[in-house]
């Protein structure tokens, strides 16, 4: 390494960041939180690392650091963040430390973020260098790649390494949308199970051929689309307490458009079992003949993020209120009963219908009813 690094020296002009040799920027998954790390790896022109690095502390709430006196022998450095971030899902800190990397030219840059674009497209970017391809098409055509996933297909997109998510403008709200996206309702070890599925799988081809790794984001994103006001108000709040005056971007655009366009096949249904704990369930997709007077289970299986409501005429069910397991009921001025699930995973009921009943399904936050079910009671 010393013979290597010593040969490099020679072909190569140690090049600095800026006047001061300052290199500035911000870690954002949602933005880390002060006092997560960020190192600097020093390359060669191969991009194999020199040993070499620079470390720093990330100053602010807002994931911003600051590293000073970078001198490098090449254009090319590779950053690595770890640390807490601020979940806009969730509102609130993340539980776990994720990584996150961004392999940058550094030629006359000053600022250079770290994001999960970035983070997305650095194994893209080895491979196509290796293959040949000049740095800025590798980094150009990984990029695209990355963007095409989500359903983004926009000319002159600034590098991943330029955007970012707490400043206005169309560009940071794609980044935005995918952080989003990617986040979803998972914990921190299963997202960065999925980054790492997903930057394997774009690795050679530039296609995200894994089906279950295409299906795990548009089942969130579905589930993203329930809570976008609620996500808008985390981000507002978080942005108000750390001084962030830009309007947030329009990210909501990018998650419907994904939703829209995407191929990958959403298999998070909520599910209706035939019987329940109690007896066949009034719920299931094929019965509609009952017994009066007889028992029968209100029964339903919800994955994370799902919502569900079942209306029906207050005289259409008769229910046991000490056996509800997962459900909350309520009469309206109308004459309806409404019975929500406050759970996810089994819920369970007993129950009995009454002549005439008609169930009314209003899954997912739709405000029509996403299914109609009739009973005829024997």
């Amino acid at each position: 390494m010393i013979v290597l690094l010593g040969l490099s020296c020679k072909k190569e002009k140690p090049i600095s960041t800026a006047s001061d040799n300052t290199l500035k920027g911000v870690v954002q998954k949602g933005p880390f939180i002060i006092g997560s790390s960020i190192t600097v790896y020093e390359m060669l022109p191969s991009l194999a690392q020199t040993g070499r690095t620079f470390n720093a502390e990330i100053l602010d709430n807002r994931g911003s650091f600051q590293i000073p006196d970078l001198v490098l022998i090449s254009p090319f450095a590779s950053l690595r963040a770890d640390g807490f971030y601020y979940n806009e899902v969730t509102g609130s800190q993340s539980q776990a430390q994720i990584t996150l990397y961004c392999l940058s030219d550094l030629s006359n840059k000053t600022h250079v973020n770290v994001n999960l674009l970035s983070h997305l497209e650095k194994s893209r970017i080895e491979y196509l260098y290796a293959q040949g391809s000049t740095f800025y098409d590798a980094k150009s055509q990984a990029e695209r790649e990355v963007l095409n996933v989500f359903g983004i297909h926009k000319n002159n997109m600034p590098e991943s390494e330029l955007l970012d998510i707490t400043q206005s403008g169309d560009n940071n709200a794609i980044l935005l949308a995918i952080s989003l996206i990617l986040q979803g309702y998972r914990t921190e070890g299963e997202l960065t199970e999925l980054l790492a599925n997903i930057s394997n799988d774009l690795r050679t081809d530039g296609v995200l051929n894994n089906i279950s790794s295409g299906t795990a984001l548009i089942n969130d994103a579905k589930y993203l689309k329930l809570h976008l006001s609620e996500i808008r108000h985390n981000i507002s709040t978080r942005w108000n307490t750390l001084g962030i005056t830009d309007t947030i971007p329009n990210f909501e655009t990018y998650i419907n458009q994904f939703i829209d366009s995407t191929n990958y096949p959403f298999t998070n249904y909520i599910i209706y079992p035939d019987s329940g704990i109690y007896g066949l369930n009034m719920l299931n997709n094929t019965d509609s003949i009952y017994i009066n007077h007889q028992n029968y289970s209100f029964s339903a299986i919800l994955p994370k993020g799902s919502s569900l409501t079942i209306k029906y005429n207050f005289n259409g069910i008769g229910y046991f209120p000490d056996l509800v397991d997962g459900w909350f009921f309520n009469q309206d001025n109308l004459g309806y009963m409404s019975f929500t699930a406050t759970k996810k995973g089994l819920i369970n009921m007993k129950a009995n219908p009454n002549p005439g009943c008609t169930l009314y399904f209003y899954e997912n936050g739709f405000a029509i009813p996403t299914r109609i079910k009739h009973f005829y009671v024997n």
